[in-house]
């Protein structure tokens, strides 16, 4: 049973980047260890019993997501050995011979024994000694387990310095572990199966600063052509020949002229995220900046400061302010287990500041107008399930994905409001369409338990 609770909204004037228009807190469980104790609202149960029921019935497939992700043993390093091994970085490729770098038996020990013997073992792959001669005492050569013996250290370590691990199984991101043994001493530590991936890079153009090559400006609109056009003349007040990208499933299009515009007719009233993944498909430049159609750029929108920021710091995903609005979030995520699913909080704060970089702050999520990597956000894609209202679940679906900041100075403008009764009726949501998000939101991410 879910249960629901609505607060009102403490945020001024933002309700265009939350889920709703008021802090939601839902459970799954009434027992779950993230749920508050708050009064049931008997006017969802009708809608979500048939949810509930499908979420049970896939179950089983959220269960094996877990346990595979928490397949991992924890590998703790001995603090006094004369082993000596590589504890984290060790990768090779899938049935590919790798030599693993130093394994050796430490010469900072006083080893006296007549003959030193030393064992690996591995679980997904076999083991090898390269460039053996006569005499060299190794048994089990190219299978998963190998001994090594010696009289002497300094030969030993030789042997060791040769040995190769060669993966049995095809997999491009997995792991096996070597067990590495001396007598009484024993040591674990892990190897990554990792396939490498090909590059995929863009095409700066010429200069350090050639903007027109590096960034596209990308937009969604519908109804909305006043403000589109208002948008258009800002942008080329101060970028003449930055390529923009306009996704349009307007009722009735009109058309958008323009140098150097790209204008993508969608069916009518596909939504808010299936324009946005169409803009972010026909993309071909390394970054983009989104902005909503009701925008206006100013004077310190400036994209080469975004720009400069985000080639100082690989990864990262920036964000600015709107009219003055630094405005940004943190998520705080329990995953939880296999039967409860995982609990999630929205919190107005940031993680920490952005070091070298003032006034900016490291979040998991921003306001509607950000320059983003291309290829980071089309990993995650925009959920096109969300036709009316959603940008917070871009992020949620982002969370360990983008590594997200917010600048405050990068600033654009926000165009005054002006009544439109048609657009108004699509662009709101009604009770039904909101449950129905909530509960697509509750089996796609797997929650027991969010709070807005």
């Amino acid at each position: 049973m879910f249960l629901v609770k609505e607060l009102n909204s403490q945020e001024n004037n933002i309700n265009s980047v939350l889920l709703t228009q008021h802090h939601v807190m839902l459970s799954l469980n009434a027992h779950s260890k993230c749920a508050f104790e708050h009064s049931i609202d008997h006017s969802f149960q009708t809608f979500w019993e048939p949810f509930i029921q499908f979420f049970q019935h896939f179950g089983i497939f959220h269960a094996l997501f877990f346990r595979r992700k928490t397949n991992t043993d924890i590998i703790i390093a001995p603090a006094n050995s004369p082993l000596q091994y590589p504890m984290t970085g060790f990768r090779v490729s899938p049935l590919k011979k790798n030599s693993i770098l130093d394994v050796n038996l430490s010469t900072s020990f006083a080893l006296t024994q007549s003959c030193l013997q030393v064992s690996l073992s591995v679980k997904s792959g076999v083991l090898s000694v390269e460039d053996l001669q006569d005499g060299d005492q190794v048994e089990g050569q190219g299978q998963s387990e190998l001994t090594i013996s010696s009289s002497n250290l300094t030969q030993l370590n030789d042997l060791l310095s040769r040995v190769t691990y060669t993966s049995t199984i095809y997999h491009i991101r997995t792991s096996d572990l070597v067990y590495f043994t001396f007598e009484d001493h024993k040591a674990i530590f892990p190897i990554m199966i990792r396939r490498p991936s090909v590059p995929v890079l863009y095409d700066p153009g010429k200069g350090k600063t050639n903007i027109n090559s590096r960034v596209t400006i990308i937009t969604k609109t519908f109804l909305r052509y006043k403000e589109l056009n208002v948008l258009i003349q800002s942008i080329r007040k101060f970028y003449s020949k930055i390529k923009i990208i306009v996704a349009d499933d307007s009722l009735k299009p009109e058309r958008v002229s323009g140098n150097n515009i790209e204008h993508y007719i969608m069916p009518p009233a596909q939504g808010w995220f299936a324009g946005r993944n169409l803009a972010v498909s026909q993309l071909t430049t390394k970054y983009f900046l989104w902005v909503d159609d009701d925008f206006v750029f100013l004077n310190e929108t400036r994209i080469e400061s975004f720009v400069e920021i985000m080639e100082a710091l690989p990864e990262l995903d920036l964000g600015g302010e709107v009219s003055g609005d630094q405005f940004y979030f943190v998520l705080e995520y329990d995953e939880g287990d296999e039967s409860d699913g995982g609990c999630l909080r929205r919190i107005r704060g940031f993680h920490q500041p952005l070091p070298g970089y003032d006034g900016c702050f490291l979040v998991d999520g921003v306001i509607n107008y950000f320059l983003a990597r291309t290829d980071a956000v089309r990993r995650v894609g925009f959920d096109p399930f969300l036709k009316r209202v959603g940008h917070t679940e871009f992020f949620i679906d982002g969370v360990g994905k983008l590594m997200v900041a917010s600048c405050k100075g990068l600033s654009v403008g926000h165009q005054t409001h002006r009544a439109q009764h048609k657009y108004d009726f699509y662009r709101n949501q009604g009770k039904l369409e909101e449950e129905r998000k909530l509960a697509h939101h509750f089996f796609k991410n797997y929650l027991n338990y969010i709070m807005y």
